[in-house]
């Protein structure tokens, strides 16, 4: 019996000083793939949830292009009708963007655990959140508009003091501290989405979790960090971005172009590119890469949800588990 007791004793011992389950991190080629099977696999749901804002913008811009304003003075009615509506679905537009941010973590979280759920209840999940979501995205958006400002000061600094150096000096010092505070901000507030709807987070939590999360994996190497995994996805989306903007505006930025290079007058330059603004009417193509790219827009939560969830299990996997002995076991 004693030499039993001490075998035990002896097993437990090894599964006290036993080491962490490592589990093997996804490359970032493997997060991509999975992200695309995802939005693969709940196609529609996510695409009802783009409507939720797509819609109501494309009502406003339907609105605004086919309705014009009438000349002079005169007071149209169906003109004034058209500026309340697309007004409306504008509001509209951003009232449920936290509805579509909350319902786009909720589904990916879901399909990613193999479960499957329905639009209309993932609706009802994601409504729960709009309060806190709402408050963040305030915030959030609200931080990167002052910095975008902030900014946009500094070049009409630097502009308006061309030939002082101590000026020019003052705001480039300005800008590395705009950057900087860019950037840092931007760290810190990668994964607040995810804290805050799938686990529950407030407020001031979310933002910190984020923070922490953001920086944590310093054992990592730095391509598997959850920081430079979250910049190579938003990198991605904002060339892709890009790309589609630039490509449905091309002929109207070669045409400014054009007008920069050739006018001297800068007031005779707003009026052409503002003439040749009204003369191009409604440009189908980019309204239609609009389009697009909105509803292409969740790869971007969903890449951010895997890698959470990514990071949530690696961060579980490094706590050792804990193992409780008999009584009358002892440990040695």
């Amino acid at each position: 019996m004693e030499s039993g007791g001490a075998i035990a004793a002896a097993a437990s011992a090894r599964r006290l000083t036993q080491p962490p389950l490592q589990i093997s991190r996804r490359s970032f080629t493997q997060i991509l793939t999975e992200t695309l099977q995802i939005y693969r696999k709940g196609f529609f749901q996510f695409l009802g949830l783009t409507l939720l804002v797509l819609l109501p913008s494309i009502c406003s811009q339907l609105t605004t292009a086919f309705v014009k304003p009438p000349s002079g003075s005169n007071v149209d009615v169906l003109s004034v009708l058209a500026a309340g509506l697309a007004f409306l679905m504008f509001i509209l537009s951003i009232v449920m963007w936290p509805v579509y941010i909350a319902g786009i973590q909720i589904l990916t979280a879901e399909i990613a655990r193999g479960n499957r759920l329905g639009l209309v209840a993932v609706l009802n999940e994601a409504v729960r959140f709009w309060p806190r979501v709402a408050a963040l995205c305030i915030f959030v958006y609200g931080v990167f508009f002052l910095l975008m400002v902030f900014g946009l000061a500094i070049a009409a600094m630097s502009l308006a003091g061309g030939s002082s150096v101590l000026l020019v000096l003052v705001a480039m010092a300005l800008l590395i501290l705009q950057v900087w505070m860019f950037g840092r901000f931007f760290v810190n507030v990668l994964f607040w989405q995810q804290f805050a709807v799938l686990e529950k987070a407030g407020f001031i939590d979310s933002l910190r979790e984020s923070r922490d999360l953001a920086r944590s994996g310093r054992d990592l190497p730095w391509f598997q960090r959850p920081l430079w995994q979250g910049a190579f996805i938003a990198s991605i989306w904002f060339a892709v971005v890009l790309a589609i903007t630039v490509g449905a505006q091309w002929g109207t930025l070669h045409q400014y172009l054009n007008q920069l290079m050739t006018t001297q007058d800068p007031q005779a330059l707003l009026q052409q590119m503002t003439e040749a603004q009204k003369a191009s009417g409604f440009n189908i193509a980019a309204f239609a890469l609009g389009a697009v790219e909105k509803i292409l827009q969740p790869l971007v939560g969903i890449a951010f949800v895997v890698i959470f969830l990514e990071s949530k299990l690696q961060l579980s996997s490094d706590v050792e588990p804990i193992v409780r002995t008999d009584e009358g076991d002892a440990v040695r």
